[in-house]
């Protein structure tokens, strides 16, 4: 099978008005990612080798988000909804370009699995013509059934149209559907809209099919593989499903989860063995963390580089950009963003360190505040290798702090400082004896006196 070409036709043109959202339904994300692209990825990692979404309802705002998740996919618009088949054709430009195997598929199925699809691949190669993607949902009614007989599936029957005993069968229609490229263009053409909505049903390849002597087989999904997201409360079941398994997935690969239904991870995070990650941490797009570090509790990660070994949290922010390297530190309350923390360098406690390089061991006292922005642009601090910033400090950049240098606490730093050397940038002590007492004394006067008038 491995030899045969694929084309996966995902169906992408509806309005969703379930969703109640001016978003293009099939654009909600599960993971960070929206739903057709979780689909675009299964049918790529079942090896389909190109892509033809059929848009319609948001096309504009369709094609721009495709070409980030599916650049290189065909898109095809659906300008009157008349039905699944008619949908499928709407792409047939591509359908007609030769492919072995033709996967339809649905862009609201974000939870399919690349095994069932490439199960149903397997079906044409054995010669089927068609194959259909049935699954047994908990309660079957108002599903099409799966009429089968002899091996072989003989009709998809919707509930209106099914006997007593039809109704009994557990084997429902999931949609999706495999078609040998050979017969799908002339199946497709046959189906006819003598029906009750005058729509184009692409079940009714399945008939037409056994009418002409073709071979027609299910094959068999999960619930979860087969579930179609229609509104907010199904999208943020498909989110729970999709969580809990990569939840597992990172356990099995020696990630530690201490609460692992607290923790939430995106589409594309990386994260090594012996990594510790404590519960109620959330990380966005674009984070990669090594081995052996270790995630305290309410971090909020994205866009990350963490290497082994570091710390980071309880209650940190890491933002894109941040970069920590070998045993470096974040600690509670700190933020960063599109920083480097050089190898062991701490940044412990209620800091902000942005558009910044913390050199290698440099220490960073709590309450630092790296002062990159004027309201118009941004501008970079380095702190050199070893440097020691005092509490309560304000580093206003452009700005360097020297190898070794010395922040005095409570300073704010505007010019560099040179290797090794100690700056103070604050005012100076002044202390008068006595001068609190006779302070609080005339303030205490003074409000009883206006109590007193009132």
């Amino acid at each position: 099978m491995s030899q045969r070409t694929c084309l996966s036709v995902i169906l992408a043109a509806g309005e969703g008005t379930r969703m109640k959202s001016v978003v293009p339904k099939v654009l909600h994300p599960i993971a960070g990612l929206p739903m057709v692209a979780h689909v675009v990825r299964a049918a790529e990692a079942a090896g389909a080798g190109d892509q033809a979404l059929v848009i319609g309802h948001g096309a504009d705002e369709m094609r721009k988000a495709t070409q980030k998740f599916a650049p290189k996919a065909e898109t095809f618009v659906q300008d009157k909804r008349l039905g699944t088949a008619h949908a499928v054709l709407a792409a047939r430009a591509a359908i007609s370009k030769g492919y072995d195997d033709i996967l339809v598929m649905f862009g609201d199925t974000p939870l399919i699995d690349p095994g069932a699809l490439a199960a149903a691949r397997q079906k044409l190669a054995e010669g089927a013509a068609v194959v259909v993607i049935g699954f047994r949902p908990p309660n079957p009614a108002g599903y099409g059934r799966l009429i089968e007989k002899g091996g072989k599936l003989t009709a998809i029957r919707e509930e209106k149209d099914c006997t007593d005993e039809e109704k009994k069968i557990a084997f429902c229609n999931a949609g999706m559907m495999a078609v040998a490229g050979k017969h799908a263009l002339t199946l497709l053409d046959q189906v006819g809209n003598n029906n009750a909505k005058g729509e184009y049903y692409l079940t009714d390849i399945v008939e037409i099919s056994g009418g002409q002597g073709l071979d027609v087989v299910a094959t068999e999904a999960s619930f979860e593989n087969a579930l179609g997201i229609n509104n907010r409360a199904e999208l943020a079941e498909a989110e729970g499903i999709w969580q809990t398994r990569r939840r597992r997935e990172a356990m099995l690969s020696g990630v530690t989860l201490i609460a692992p239904e607290t923790v939430f991870f995106s589409h594309d995070t990386e994260i090594g063995a012996d990594t510790v990650v404590e519960p109620n941490v959330w990380f966005g797009p674009g984070v990669k963390i090594a081995t052996g570090a270790k995630i305290h509790a309410f971090s909020h990660i994205e866009g990350a580089t963490i290497a082994s070994n570091c710390d980071v949290g309880p209650f940190a922010r890491l933002r894109p950009g941040a970069d920590l390297r070998q045993k470096a530190k974040v600690g509670n309350f700190c933020e960063v963003k599109q920083a480097t923390l050089e190898e062991g360098a701490k940044v412990n406690h209620l800091t902000y360190i942005g558009d910044a390089r913390v050199g290698a061991g440099a220490n960073i006292g709590a309450g630092t505040i790296t002062c990159n922005y004027d309201g118009y642009s941004k501008f970079f601090t380095d702190i050199g290798e070893g440097a020691f910033v005092g509490s309560n400090s304000s580093l206003v950049a452009p700005v360097a702090i020297g190898k070794g240098g010395y922040i005095a606490s409570g300073s704010v730093i505007t010019e560099s400082v040179p290797d090794d050397a100690l700056a103070f940038g604050r005012a100076r002590q002044r202390t008068l004896p006595g001068k609190g007492k006779e302070l609080r004394e005339r303030f205490a006067s003074a409000a009883a006196a206006k109590k007193a008038s009132g």
